[in-house]
């Protein structure tokens, strides 16, 4: 059998069902190529090999006597280092958390144990999930498997790392303006960001408490519905959570888009991205075309707005999440993050004020355009992935943020997928919005793009 680390989710749940693999065998392959290939990149904080194998052989136990939980059955993944992990260090990337190790699970780690997954470790991420380098000055930078000079994007990057060079089956991240989404477009994989309220933050650390998102990371869209499928839903425990079902991810996403009609953001903020990017964007949507969809442009000009409201609530929530780290310990912060924490901390209430009745109507302004139009496609990322010697991370965090933040603003899913390389060889990524709580939606489409093109089969070189 070929490397077992170069399969998908679906494909290994296929042939652990079967008995044809088992769950120790699939660990333990993981756990080589992170020991073989994570020094390059440091893609993990934390790798958990006892665990992982301890779990694994439950797994097989399991499967032995005839009990399958579900898909993730046996499946080695890993997790962004803000998920609480009952007896394994959980850092946000700090040296504040440095050697913090909780007591209970976060609500969605607890559901993939439920589903039987096998978890190798925690991910390296930006400091406090507050960028989207990944270029952490405690645990050190996350590099690109594309391009190993070049970021990985953040805050998930360490997820976005690991998946693209097979180090994972398939993780968890946060998104808050993008963390999710950039490090997916960047390293070439897929990355959800769920309807603001979908899957429970109960256990996760706070980046914004007004903006966080958790979602999956995976290598294809139906990897990422299976995850999905996994962790979303109501949570009492998690004050912005919402008692709404939950659709059967899996059962119309192969029903293609034939007559969807198709809004392509191409207004000056959306548009204003480079010519490569915008040129993959183009012909995916012609992709959407040839699939029966009717593709219109649409001006979103207000994406601009969106995008620094988001930043201002960010820094903000930030600033009065940290307030005592701020005011006792400022110098144990990266210098991009402190920056960020002390600007966040300078805006008034009436510009807070401000930017949440902004929130309001940019939500409603979204709602109306999906009463006319199944999705909208923007650009993930306006640029491919920048060299890491020299990069200013707050200028990164507002150019990267450009065509993400304002849906985290607005609470809706969106979907990163790849949908081409650059004439240097570096991903692109498309993004996919739907109406809220819409992520099947979401899915489906990108699944109808995966089935007419190849771009999600596209490696690393030497990986």
């Amino acid at each position: 059998m070929s490397d077992l680390t170069h399969l998908t989710i679906a494909e290994a749940a296929d042939l652990l069902a079967r008995r044809e693999i088992a769950a120790v065998e699939l660990t333990e392959a993981h756990l080589r190529r992170i020991d073989a290939h994570d020094p390059r990149l440091n893609s993990f904080i934390t790798v958990t090999s006892d665990h992982a194998l301890t779990q694994a052989r439950a797994a097989d136990a399991e499967l032995t006597r005839g009990v399958r939980r579900g898909p993730l059955h046996g499946i080695p993944l890993a997790l962004k280092d803000l998920y609480d992990t009952a007896g394994i260090r959980t850092t946000a990337g700090s040296t504040f958390f440095a050697d913090r190790i909780p007591d209970t699970d976060a609500r969605a780690v607890t559901l993939l144990y439920q589903a039987g997954a096998v978890l190798l470790g925690k991910l390296n991420m930006h400091e406090w999930a507050l960028g989207v380098t990944n270029i952490n000055p405690h645990y050190g930078p996350s590099r690109n498997p594309w391009d190993p000079s070049r970021i990985t994007g953040g805050s998930s990057g360490g997820a976005a790392a690991a998946l693209a060079a097979g180090l994972c089956m398939g993780a968890l991240g946060s998104d808050t303006g993008g963390s999710i989404r950039i490090p997916a477009s960047l390293c070439g994989i897929v990355g959800l960001k769920p309807t603001f309220g979908r899957v429970s933050l109960q256990g996760v650390i706070p980046l914004s408490w007004n903006l966080d998102h958790a979602g999956p990371m995976a290598r294809t869209v139906t990897d990422a519905a299976l995850l999905l499928q996994a962790i979303a839903g109501y949570d009492p425990d998690d004050p912005v959570s919402v008692a709404l079902p939950v659709d059967n991810l899996l059962a119309t996403l192969d029903a293609g888009v034939t007559g969807w009609r198709i809004a392509l953001a191409t207004d000056a903020h959306f548009g204003e991205a480079d010519p490569e990017v915008i040129s993959a964007v183009r012909r995916a949507a012609t992709v959407f075309e040839e699939l029966g969809a009717r593709v219109e442009a649409v001006d979103l000009s207000q994406g601009r707005e969106a995008a620094q409201m988001n930043a201002l609530m960010t820094t903000s929530d930030a600033a009065a999440f940290h307030r005592d780290r701020l005011r006792d310990h400022p110098h144990r912060f990266g210098a991009d993050v402190l920056a960020r924490m002390e600007r966040g901390a300078q805006f008034t209430s009436t510009e807070y004020i401000l930017a949440r009745r902004f929130q309001s109507e940019w939500r409603r302004r979204l709602e109306r355009l999906f009463e006319q139009f199944d999705l909208l496609l923007t650009p993930a990322t306006p640029i491919t992935a920048p060299v890491i010697e020299g990069l200013d991370a707050i200028e990164a965090a507002r150019q990267l943020t450009r065509c993400t933040a304002p849906f985290n603003l607005a609470g809706l899913p969106a979907l990163s997928v790849p949908c081409g390389l650059s004439a240097a060889g570096l991903p692109i990524g498309l993004q996919i919005v739907a109406a809220p709580w819409n992520e099947a939606r979401a899915l489906r489409a990108g699944r109808a793009f995966e089935n007419a093109t190849q771009w999600h089969r596209q490696t690393p070189p030497g990986w």
